[in-house]
């Protein structure tokens, strides 16, 4: 499968089966079970809402969760990189980078590593900032 370049404004990633199948077909039901249960008023028809709803409820947290686990797993992956590759000053300072921060400089190439790290460090970046700011974009194709 070809890769097109990633940069700022396309690397975001959206999940084909759960942002435009299973969201949209969840809120569906919801709608419809809601408006089922306001017209008929049964115990019956509130369940289904309800049952709607969890199952809303538990799609979403499942999709947090994965992200929060990929997040962990990129601030180890730039921890040990960055170990490799930034100076000593830098080096002394990783734990005062946020994980927003850590997560973010992955997509720096090795070359441009230290001088965004530095810089996220003296302007307390965001993430999008440090995004922004990189000049030279190194994709992450394996994302959830």
């Amino acid at each position: 499968m070809e890769r097109r370049p990633q940069t700022y404004t396309n690397h975001v990633k959206f999940d084909p089966w759960f942002h435009f199948t299973l969201i949209p077909l969840l809120l569906f039901l919801l709608v419809s079970a809601g408006r089922a249960a306001w017209n008929d008023g049964s115990a019956f028809s509130w369940w289904r809402v309800g049952l709607v709803v969890a199952m809303l409820m538990l799609s979403l947290r499942c999709r947090l969760y994965a992200l929060k686990v990929q997040s962990r797993v990129i601030r180890l992956e730039e921890r040990l990189r960055m170990e490799r590759l930034l100076p000593n000053e830098l080096k002394g300072r990783l734990h005062e980078l946020t994980e927003g921060q850590l997560v973010a400089l992955r997509f720096a190439v090795d070359e441009e590593l230290a001088e965004a790290t530095g810089k996220a460090l003296a302007g307390k970046l965001s993430n999008k900032d440090i995004k922004k700011g990189i000049r030279h974009w190194r994709p992450d194709y394996f994302r959830v």
